[in-house]
């Protein structure tokens, strides 16, 4: 007996986002589906429209960006014609969001506990003594150092990866059923992230809640994600299972990305790099953005490729994906979720050795004067 699929907690169709009323569009037609417990990861160069996306959806964009058209589905009511009130009292209850650089986001003159608090009152009803005791217990989640010094420290007293923690506090305050992760490790060294990266993980397991993870490291995506959209240009080109977009890519923007990764098997060659930039807003090319970029583009570029299946669950916004395949991108065996093992690696070349340095010429008598010549340097030309 089949079990149906669970009905998404968040339906996103056709969202335009851009600048005022008549100027360029930002977003373009964002099609995304998100189910109850499920991570998905959207990934793309700085200048795709990943964090437009999350602000959309959150009701956070800078003026004068503004929401031009489409759904946002949460359960039966579309976010983005909510009042004002109602979009509000969801904002840190049931949808919450971690954002790119913490000192940014926490209030320089207020102390943990009391940023902290403000999130229990609205949202829990709590106040005095048993919001104190709840923030200590958030910041004894997230693994926070000494949580009774630290709750009524000053953000600029803590450390970036405490700060974030903060953060991560403060959104689970509020017992998300939606949390959006904004490029949460950005700021933060290599330990630190994966010390962060393992405490989303392990919450979000805990707590079975769907994470919107918006990054533009490969690494996070394979490590935390159940399904990747791709963007690029502000549209979605390509979207599955983590597991095919990293062992079954069809798009040439995906196909590149995944090429550019460092591997250990390359040696000393040079990385492949995807040559130009994403285009400025309201600066798009006719017909596919990725076309002046595309090593295969054609005569059929011309036009604006929609999303299409290309494999259960797999999409692809791509004229003729099936010819285009970049060269680089064809190992598949370097994926990070492959399941089969990766071919040996070659054997590193022997250095020749470097040739002996020739004798030092005999220098010249000393002059006439008597003055002795000068010692010659040990390793005089």
């Amino acid at each position: 007996m089949s079990t149906a699929a669970p009905a998404p907690l968040l339906r996103i169709r056709g969202l335009d986002t851009g600048i005022g009323r008549a100027g360029p569009l930002i977003l373009y037609g964002v099609d995304l589906d998100l189910a109850p417990g499920e991570v998905l990861g959207v990934v793309g160069e700085s200048g795709s429209g990943k964090s437009m996306l999350a602000l959309s959806l959150m009701g956070l964009l800078p003026y004068p960006v503004a929401v031009r058209g489409g759904q946002a589905w949460w359960g039966e009511r579309d976010l983005l014609t909510l009042p004002e009130a109602q979009r509000r009292a969801l904002r840190g209850g049931e949808m919450a969001m971690i954002f790119q650089e913490p000192m940014s986001s926490l209030n320089p003159v207020m102390r943990v506990s009391q940023q902290l608090g403000e999130v229990l009152r609205w949202h829990r009803g709590l106040q005095g003594p048993a919001a104190r005791a709840e923030s200590l217990q958030l910041l004894e989640r997230v693994e926070m150092p000494d949580p009774p010094r630290q709750l009524d420290s000053y953000p600029h007293e803590l450390s970036g990866g405490m700060r974030q923690r903060v953060m991560i506090a403060m959104a689970l305050a509020g017992r998300p059923r939606l949390l959006v992760a904004d490029e949460p490790t950005t700021a933060l060294d290599v330990t630190i992230q994966a010390q962060i990266l393992e405490l989303l993980r392990r919450i979000q397991r805990d707590e079975g809640m769907a994470v919107l993870l918006i990054t533009h490291d490969l690494g996070v995506i394979a490590q935390m994600c159940d399904r990747v959209a791709v963007m690029y240009a502000g549209r979605i080109v390509e979207h599955g299972s983590a597991l095919d977009i990293f062992d079954r890519p069809t798009h040439p923007y995906t196909q590149g990305l995944l090429a550019s990764r460092p591997r250990l098997s390359a040696g000393s060659g040079w990385l492949t790099t995807i040559e130009g930039t994403v285009p400025a807003v309201g600066q798009l090319p006719p017909g596919c953005a990725f076309a002046p970029r595309c090593a295969h583009a054609g005569d059929d570029c011309g036009q604006v490729p929609a999303l299409a299946p290309c494999g259960p669950g797999h999409w692809t916004a791509c004229v003729a994906p099936a010819r285009r395949t970049w060269a680089a991108a064809t190992p598949t065996a370097a994926s990070p979720l492959a399941t089969r093992a990766a071919p040996p690696v070659a054997a590193v070349p022997v250095v020749p050795v470097v040739p002996a340095v020739p004798a030092v010429p005999a220098l010249a008598a000393a002059p006439a004067s008597g003055t002795a010549a000068p010692a010659p340097a040990a390793h005089q030309p």
